[in-house]
């Protein structure tokens, strides 16, 4: 939050894709850099020091975006469209301005949202991929894309998820979420799954993710997806799998 007068408020709506290989998550750390930094930082070589800012979600480390908003409340009377290009001069190459545009004066990147979607990577072949190295998971032994697909369905609906969270001091209170959809898809030795929902609990995805590779592997039953979202128990869901093949990739307002 940097302090800023009402005087020729305006409220901005920026969209960014970002590499997240490297950093910490989106929002700012003292342990390491993330996404939110350096784009603070290249915000503020234009605009300077003095703007509100809110992200729409948090991120993981080494988790990707290939759709991330920003709300920014600023006084600066730069237009939109050079906003956007002078971003792109001052912003790594590993994050990437693609949209600026005016919004109302009272929406929020966050608040405003309706619902997000995620994507999940795997690279199912006993042999790696390099060029994909820290953007999907290698996972070698054989996925029945069409098995996990189906045992997903019973994610779809409003649920207390707390057994597909990792529970943290971040995490108290409603733990209640609506998912839309979720499909396991392949396209070759690439296997996606995707998840919309209204909201997302710390690491549910990757929770989701990593319950259906034990599924495969014949560790959970495809039938008890339903039993574990009732136990609202975390011990009873699969492991959390790894970040690098999660992007969030859709944000809907």
């Amino acid at each position: 939050m940097r302090h800023i007068s009402n005087a020729n408020l305006r409220n901005l709506l920026i969209t960014i894709s970002y590499d997240g290989r490297n950093y910490h998550g989106w929002q700012i750390q003292k342990n390491g850099i993330t996404v939110q930094e350096v784009f603070q930082n290249a915000l503020s070589k234009i605009v300077g020091d003095f703007y509100d800012l809110k992200g729409c979600s948090r991120t993981d480390s080494g988790v990707h975006a290939n759709m991330y908003c920003i709300s920014v409340k600023i006084n600066h009377p730069i237009e939109p469209v050079r906003l956007k290009a002078a971003l792109n001069r001052w912003l790594p190459n590993s994050v990437v301005c693609l949209d600026c545009k005016e919004v109302d004066i009272d929406f929020h990147a966050r608040y405003n949202c309706k619902s997000k979607e995620y994507i999940y990577k795997i690279w199912n072949s006993d042999t790696r991929n390099p060029f994909l190295d820290g953007y999907a998971l290698n996972y070698r032994y054989h996925i029945d894309e069409n098995l996990l697909n189906e045992a997903s369905q019973a994610y779809v609906g409003k649920h207390d998820f707390t057994s597909f969270c990792t529970l943290d001091k971040r995490e108290i209170g409603d733990m209640e979420r609506e998912v839309k959809k979720f499909s396991v898809q392949r396209q070759g030795d690439l296997v996606t799954m995707t998840v919309e929902a209204d909201g997302f609990l710390y690491n549910m995805v990757r929770i989701m993710v990593g319950t259906l590779l034990e599924i495969q592997q014949g560790k959970i039953s495809p039938n008890a997806i339903e039993e574990i979202i009732a136990k609202k128990d975390r011990s009873y869901a699969g492991a959390t799998a790894q970040p690098c093949g999660l992007y969030l990739n859709k944000v809907n307002y």
